[in-house]
């Protein structure tokens, strides 16, 4: 029987809940800009940009190694939350199940906690837990911030 467990984290930010949400649901084509160093590239396979369902390729930087991760998308807009469901890519050559949902918390005018909670299964025993992944998916969030802070000075 293969391994399974479940990550979680709080990343402290200091954009909105409302902000980064948005952010994370609807703006991922600008992830190349603003964090070209963790992503290079987003494409959308089925729906649009926005649409609960969608289904995108991400092209990324994991521990210095280029990979590719194939997810669809859910939404919690009374959550504040977005599921990527792992269906394909490098990732899912050691997992049977990965789903990181990103949750946006408000704690402040200025500030909110993103929640991010890693659920995976591993397909073979020996392969290993996927701890750069979640090291991975929390400094995309904590790095999205001061992209955030900014556009919110302009504002």
């Amino acid at each position: 029987m293969a391994t399974s467990g479940t990550y979680v984290t709080d990343v402290p930010l200091k954009g909105s809940a409302e902000k980064h949400y948005k952010r994370w649901r609807s703006e991922n084509h600008l992830f190349p800009d603003v964090i070209g160093h963790h992503i290079q590239g987003v494409t959308v396979h089925e729906g649009d940009w926005d649409s609960h369902g969608a289904i995108k390729s991400w092209n990324y930087t994991c521990d210095g190694k280029q990979e590719v991760f194939k997810e669809k998308r859910e939404f919690d807009d009374k959550k504040m939350s977005v599921t990527f469901r792992g269906l394909d890519g490098h990732v899912m050559e050691q997992l049977k199940v990965y789903d990181v949902i990103f949750q946006f918390v408000p704690k402040s005018e200025e500030g909110c906690v993103c929640k991010v909670t890693m659920i995976w299964e591993k397909r073979k025993e020996d392969s290993s837990e996927p701890i750069k992944y979640m090291k991975f998916v929390t400094s995309l969030a904590a790095d999205m911030d001061d992209h955030i802070l900014k556009d919110q000075s302009k504002a």
